[in-house]
């Protein structure tokens, strides 16, 4: 009658019963009635509302087997001698090195202490646990699994926790890259569905809005938004919401907490600079673990950090824009140009740069340096910079040294618009077929950036009067750059400058003389 007891199978259903999961436990040992008696002394234990779930294993290649395809084991029983004495302390020994699993809590239990003795395996193996299997009666085997399943719990809590801090690392390595404000809220939902596994729409408002950051502090408008929030940049967040959803915003503000709803949440951002900031995201997971929403509180601080570091460097970014323009512009106007010729030409380098094939961040740096293209005229005498008629020879020689003068005032910056533009001082009068100047080089040895403001400069200078010239027609100009095709310009820049001639004059219709 015992012996059919033990060696009849379990229910299904007490194994499987469960209230939130399970903890998994592999027995593996080489007696059947082993695993009949365990089971039996654990049928009715339950930790943190779980289960146990058994899984069996009756020699040393099914353990492995069984580690391999249950890397989430909390524990295993694990007998030492099975088809040979020391069967047990190769799985130990193969759950460490091989497989990796360090989390598994091993509990060796033997027959015959006297073959594997404790010390020398406990020194020798990385296990947690060593009983005989006489001394092990039932309430030692639940006070074993007990503080074992304790061990394996504080385990994964830290394990969670380090993979929490690393993805909050990674996040805020790569929203503090951003380098624009318009990438800015895709950065935020890239990293928020990696911590969180899904996100549908996300929204951050602040109250500092752009060019008046004194004006209405205290009134959130939305920067930025990606879904039902795309198109609400510059609105009150009044606007953008749902009663409910502004009912839990309003709080989230005044508790400076987060609030969680069913399926979203408002986040309370704050920093030294600005304390009212808030991010919404929706289509968060329903069942948030502490970890996340530690990671939710962590985040959105560094969030707000981003933002202004990224607000900060577009400041900065501008700023540097605006100088370089105001000086090229006054410069432009000691000589027969307009201010307005620097701004087109820089539009235009830029739509160039882009249909040649540039990157977008190379087509950005054209585009800030090439109003610099003309900063060594600053040491031409005003005779001759605004001379109406012909130069002579020797007026047309100093003339020419200004490439050369922009170059060696611009040179050796640690800046990299600054030395973009001393390339371009010193390159956009060099010809594609040689016969430019100062240095008469030709075709690639002429840097790009140099080649683009070349084909600019040109176009734009032709297309305007001068008091030296009336304007030419498009039809002309077009026939006079397609004619310098491998001469004066790259064959390449001509094809780019001929495809994108409705953009071309579209620039210089939106900045007139």
């Amino acid at each position: 009658m015992m012996d059919d007891f033990l060696f009849s199978d379990e229910p299904q259903d007490v194994e499987s019963e469960v209230v939130k999961g399970t903890w998994k436990v592999i027995i593996v040992d080489d007696e059947p009635e082993v695993h009949a008696v365990t089971k039996l002394a654990l049928s009715d234990f339950e930790f943190q509302d779980k289960r146990l779930e058994f899984i069996s294993a009756y020699s040393g290649a099914e353990a492995k087997v069984q580690i391999d395809n249950n890397p989430d084991a909390a524990i295993v029983l694990l007998d030492v001698v099975m088809e040979t004495d020391d069967a047990g302390l190769k799985v130990a020994q193969y759950i460490r090195e091989v497989a990796k699993n360090n989390h598994i809590r091993i509990i060796l239990r033997t027959g015959q202490p006297g073959q594997a003795p404790e010390r020398q395996v406990i020194v020798s193996y990385d296990i947690n646990d060593y009983k005989s299997k006489t001394e092990l009666t039932a309430q030692k085997l639940f006070t074993v699994v007990m503080s074992s399943l304790r061990s394996y719990r504080d385990i994964l809590s830290i394990e969670q926790s380090r993979q929490g801090l690393e993805k909050i690392i990674k996040a805020s390595r790569d929203i503090f890259s951003a380098h624009s404000l318009d990438h800015f809220i895709e950065g935020v939902m890239q990293q928020l569905t990696s911590l969180l596994g899904t996100v549908d729409q996300a929204m951050y408002a602040t109250s500092l809005v752009a060019g008046n950051p004194q004006d209405n502090q205290h009134k959130l408008v939305v920067f930025s938004g990606r879904g039902d929030f795309e198109r609400s940049e510059g609105k009150a967040i009044e606007e953008v919401l749902n009663t409910e959803q502004l009912s839990a915003c309003k709080q989230a503000f005044r508790d400076k907490n987060i609030v969680y709803k069913d399926n979203y949440l408002f986040a309370y951002c704050c920093s030294e600079h600005n304390h009212n900031s808030m991010l919404f995201i929706s289509g968060i997971p329903h069942d948030l673990s502490d970890t996340q929403r530690h990671l939710i509180e962590i985040f959105s601080q560094n969030v707000q950090l981003a933002y202004e570091n990224v607000q900060l460097q577009s400041e900065v970014e501008a700023t540097q824009q605006e100088l370089v323009l105001r000086l090229s512009e006054a410069l432009e106007q000691r000589s027969t140009e307009t201010g307005n010729h620097v701004k087109r030409v820089s539009h235009i380098c830029h739509t160039l740069a882009l249909a040649y094939g540039l990157s977008k961040r190379e087509a950005d740096l054209v585009r800030l340096a090439s109003p610099l293209h003309d900063v060594g005229k600053v040491g031409i005498p005003d005779a001759i910079l605004n001379k109406p008629g012909k130069l002579t020879c020797e007026e047309w020689e100093i003339m020419k040294t200004h490439t050369q003068k922009g170059y060696l005032i611009l040179q050796d910056s640690r800046r990299e618009i600054v030395n973009a533009g001393a390339q371009i001082a010193r390159d956009h009068h060099e010809k594609w077929d040689g016969s430019g100047y100062p240095q008469g080089i030709q075709g690639e040895d002429i840097h790009i950036f140099g080649r683009i403001v070349a084909i600019a400069d040109v176009y734009d200078a032709l297309r305007h009067k001068r008091c030296y010239k009336e304007a030419w027609t498009l039809d002309d100009v077009v026939n006079e750059i397609n004619q310098q095709k491998g001469k004066h310009f790259e064959p390449k820049l001509v094809d780019a400058f001929n495809d994108n001639l409705a953009e071309l004059e579209e620039i210089l219709m939106r900045f007139p003389d």
